[in-house]
C-alpha cells in the first residue's frame, strides 16, 4: 500500500527517529515481469547500502487483494497475490536482512515490520488465497523474530482491518465491491496515517521491547 508508505514518510518528517539510519520502503510493481522487479529491488538495496547508516528499519507493506470465489478458478489472480504477498515479501527480506543485522550490531537494534491483515486470523468469504498469503506473513514473522531477535533485529507483524488505500482499487469481484461500498456507509475506515503511527510507535520502543504482533481495527468493524 503505497499510501501507507507515503504517510510513514510524512510522519518521519514530523518526528526525529530515536536512532540513526535510514527507513526503507519498497513497493513492488507486480505488473512487471518478475526478473525486472528483482533487478529493481537489488538496485534499491545497493542504493540504500551506499547511504550513510544503511537500513535499520524495513517496512514490508506491498500487497494486493483480489477477492473471488474459488470456483471461478482465477488462477491469474491467485498467482498475482502469491507472487507479491509472499514471493515479493521474501525477496525484500532477503535483500535487506544483512543490513538490518549490521545496523543492530552497530546501534543495538533494528526493525523488520511486515504488514499482514486481520484476514490472517478471521474468516471471510471469497478471499481464501489473499487470507492464506497474509497468514503466511504473520507466521513467517513469528519465526523470523526467533531467528533474528538474538541478533538485535526486532520482527513485528501488523494486522490491520480495512484501511482506505489503493488496495481496494485492485478489486474486481462484484460481491466484494458491493461490500466495500456498503462498509463505507456503516463505519469509518482506518487511514494510512493510522498505520504509519503504529509503525512509528513500534520502531520507537526501547531496544528491549519487541511488539511482536499488533491488530488494529476500525472501531466500527466487527470482524
Amino acid at each position: 500500500m503505497a499510501t501507507v508508505s507515503a504517510a510513514l514518510s510524512t510522519l518521519r518528517s514530523q518526528r526525529r527517529r530515536p536512532r540513526a539510519g535510514r527507513v526503507c520502503g519498497w513497493f513492488a510493481e507486480w505488473r512487471r515481469p518478475s526478473r525486472r522487479r528483482h533487478r529493481s529491488l537489488q538496485r534499491y538495496r545497493r542504493g540504500v547500502r551506499r547511504t550513510p547508516g544503511g537500513a535499520d528499519l524495513l517496512f514490508n507493506n506491498a500487497g494486493v487483494m483480489l477477492p473471488a470465489p474459488i470456483e471461478e478458478l482465477r488462477t491469474d489472480q491467485w498467482e498475482q497475490q502469491i507472487d507479491l504477498n509472499v514471493a515479493g515479501l521474501m525477496h525484500a527480506i532477503g535483500a535487506f536482512t544483512p543490513q538490518l543485522v549490521e545496523a543492530a550490531a552497530e546501534r543495538g537494534v533494528a526493525d523488520l515490520i511486515n504488514t499482514s491483515s486481520i484476514a490472517a486470523q478471521n474468516i471471510f468469504p471469497n478471499v481464501a488465497v489473499y487470507s492464506a498469503t497474509k497468514a503466511y506473513v504473520t507466521h513467517l514473522s513469528r519465526h523470523l523474530r526467533v531467528e533474528l531477535g538474538p541478533r538485535g533485529v526486532r520482527v513485528a507483524a501488523i494486522e490491520p482491518g480495512i484501511v482506505g488505500t489503493e488496495l481496494q482499487s485492485h478489486v474486481t469481484d462484484a460481491g466484494a465491491l458491493q461490500w466495500l461500498d456498503g462498509s463505507k456507509e456503516t463505519m469509518e475506515w482506518l487511514t494510512p496515517q493510522d498505520i504509519a503511527e503504529i509503525v512509528g510507535f513500534i520502531a520507537a520502543l526501547p531496544p528491549r521491547v519487541n511488539l511482536q504482533q499488533t491488530t488494529i481495527m476500525p472501531t466500527g468493524q466487527a470482524g
